[in-house]
């Protein structure tokens, strides 16, 4: 979500989702962590969503996040969401009070009785403090209809093939961290929902097509060539610099609101450097 002198930069941001669709990307998320949906007020994330729709909703599959540590509140986050349209609903397990392997079977549970939108869990043990071990998507893909994905974010290449494997015919994995994008459509991952494609909407793009063609070789060659960028957009924590890489390419002016604070005066040099390999800025 570009900001502007503090504020929600809506022009910026239909400009972004325009950007997104002509580059060939298959779905958009509104309001995941890039968006920094922690900061947004609620009139400010009905208006994005909104916005998300407006633009795109018939064109490609807009998913909303709407996850919680309050599962009453994730279920009426995702309630809402499907009464504006959304397609599908990305929740996050539950961050600072966390819970067992059996709460989170009882969170999904709840929340997907909540609605008829197809659910992507969101494993991110990093920022939640909460691993979604996978057997425990496995059992709740096989016994929710509504639960089809996981972004798998945990950064782990066994527990993600693990997951590919409990998933079975009933769901399907999503990348969760762009440096494994390649690794994981190899392992059967059905794509990657990403960070790097805020600003590289066609390499990601390409990338993905050619696992999903079986051209497993020349999507490599992209993962590669991305490496060094994708490396340097997690030098803080995200979206500070995706942010930052946003705003030298027209959208946004790079701000992030509090508790997050600019990107570092020793990484800008960095960023810019890789990501002026692959666009004009």
């Amino acid at each position: 979500t570009p900001f502007e002198n503090g504020k929600a930069d809506l022009r910026a941001y239909a400009d972004l989702l325009d950007f997104q669709l002509k580059n060939g990307v298959n779905a958009v998320v509104a309001l995941g962590t890039t968006g920094e949906p922690a900061t947004l007020s609620e009139e400010e994330k009905r208006r994005v969503t909104e916005l998300t729709l407006d633009k795109l909703k018939g064109k490609i599959p807009v998913i909303v996040g709407c996850g919680s540590n309050d599962t009453r509140a994730a279920a009426a986050n995702c309630k809402r969401a499907e009464e504006m349209g959304a397609d599908a609903a990305l929740v996050v397990t539950p961050y600072y009070n966390k819970c067992t392997q059996q709460g989170l079977i009882a969170h999904f549970k709840a929340i997907a009785a909540a609605t008829s939108l197809p659910i992507i869990c969101y494993n991110v043990p990093s920022r939640t403090g909460v691993n979604m071990l996978p057997a425990t998507f496995g059992k709740l893909a096989r016994e929710t209809e509504n639960i089809v994905a996981i972004k798998e974010a945990s950064g782990n290449m066994e527990q993600i093939e693990q997951c590919v494997s409990e998933a079975g015919e009933n769901a399907v994995v999503f990348c969760g961290d762009d440096g494994l994008t390649v690794p994981t459509m190899a392992m059967g991952g059905a794509g990657v929902i990403s960070v790097a494609s805020n600003i590289l909407p066609s390499e990601v793009s390409e990338m993905t097509s050619l696992c999903l063609e079986g051209d497993f070789p020349s999507a490599a060659k992209i993962q590669l060539r991305l490496l060094p960028l994708i490396k340097a957009l997690f030098c803080e924590v995200n979206p500070i610099p995706i942010k930052y890489a946003a705003k030298l390419i027209g959208f946004g002016d790079g701000s992030v609101r509090l508790p997050l604070t600019p990107l570092e005066e020793g990484h800008r040099a960095e960023l810019e450097a890789l990501l002026s390999k692959f666009a004009k800025i």
